[in-house]
């Protein structure tokens, strides 16, 4: 097996926004800290196009055109948050295929691990919406791409951005072959994750939402992830494991109110990697959010160098937050 990968492409530049938080400054930055350390050992790779009907399994054509159109006509604003540029199209799909591609080569053997460089981010995108930064929903994208074509029967996704991932919730909200879990900060954006929303149907207790308070540490959620996620997400037995990776928990963030610094981000990634050792199955992530570029890329540095290390992930004991919220997910998971 070679060393980790790591999927860039060129297209995520062109996706232009201006003044906007997420613009291409974020990918300028996590390139130039990651070049300054000789990118970490991390192979490199130009991440594709996603074949529009892998994208069509979790957008319909509807939402796939709307994108399309509103890139072919030079740009626009699907709302207030969300914007598009002539390049965005492109971008978006290079977004999807760099995940897709990144789970062919980590269930084909290739790589023990992942990580999309892209943008735009993906885990606000609704089937049939964008918004909040978000056009396609590349983790969703990338996790049914695994269960439909590339023998995976169990995906656990972890979203561990600042902001609950309602598209990736809503998306496998019905569904037992995905665990979603979020650690998120409330009340923010978008609004939705309450603990009590554990799923519907066939998916009852196959979503984890685990709200936090402003002014959460790293110790909270670590505590959560330990008690909580990692159990959980071992009784699931997954045949991989894929992460929104947000770092706007990082305490310079400008649009969160969580303090987590740079090095916190390595110890959730050890603790990924743990869950993923743990069923002997590879991790992959997806960039997701993370708006101070500074603390981004260092970030994401320190991400990428714990996920190619393997050391073992700091312990924290559990506390109020993360009991009551191994109350209510014990009641689908047993938490040992």
């Amino acid at each position: 097996m070679g060393p980790p990968i790591l999927f860039r492409h060129a297209s995520s530049l062109e996706h232009e926004t201006g003044a906007h938080p997420e613009g291409s400054g974020r990918i300028e930055a996590i390139e130039a800290e990651l070049s300054q350390r000789d990118w970490l050992g991390w192979e490199q790779r130009e991440a594709p196009a996603v074949g529009l009907d892998v994208l069509r399994t979790v957008h319909p054509d509807r939402h796939v055109e709307a994108v399309r159109a509103m890139s072919e006509r030079g740009g626009g604003a699907f709302d207030a948050d969300t914007l598009a540029s002539a390049g965005s199209y492109v971008a978006a799909l290079h977004a999807a295929g760099g995940a897709c591609a990144m789970v062919e080569t980590l269930l084909g053997g290739e790589a023990p691990a992942g990580f999309c460089a892209l943008r735009p981010p993906g885990h606000h995108a609704e089937p049939v919406r964008a918004m909040g930064f978000c056009l396609f929903n590349n983790v969703a994208v990338a996790a049914r791409h695994a269960l439909d074509a590339l023998g995976a029967r169990r995906v656990f996704v972890l979203d561990w951005d600042v902001h609950h991932g309602n598209g990736t919730n809503d998306i496998f909200h019905a569904s037992e072959e995905v665990l979603f879990a979020s650690i998120h900060q409330s009340p923010l954006y978008p609004g939705t994750g309450p603990l009590e929303d554990t799923g519907s149907g066939a998916g009852e207790g196959f979503t984890i939402n685990l709200p936090v308070p402003r002014d959460s540490g790293e110790d909270v959620w670590l505590a959560l992830v330990e008690h909580v996620v990692a159990p959980a997400a071992r009784a699931f037995e997954p045949d991989l494991v894929l992460v929104s990776a947000g770092f706007d928990a990082h305490r310079a963030d400008p649009l969160a109110q969580c303090v987590l610094e740079a090095s916190s981000f390595a110890e959730l990634a050890r603790h990924a990697r743990a869950i993923a050792d743990a069923a002997g199955v590879p991790l992959g992530a997806v960039l997701e959010g993370g708006y101070d570029v500074g603390a981004l890329a260092a970030s994401v540095a320190e991400t990428l160098s714990a996920l190619a290390e393997g050391d073992r992930p700091r312990s924290v004991d559990p506390d109020e937050l993360s009991e009551r919220a191994a109350e209510q997910i014990g009641r689908f998971w047993a938490l040992d």
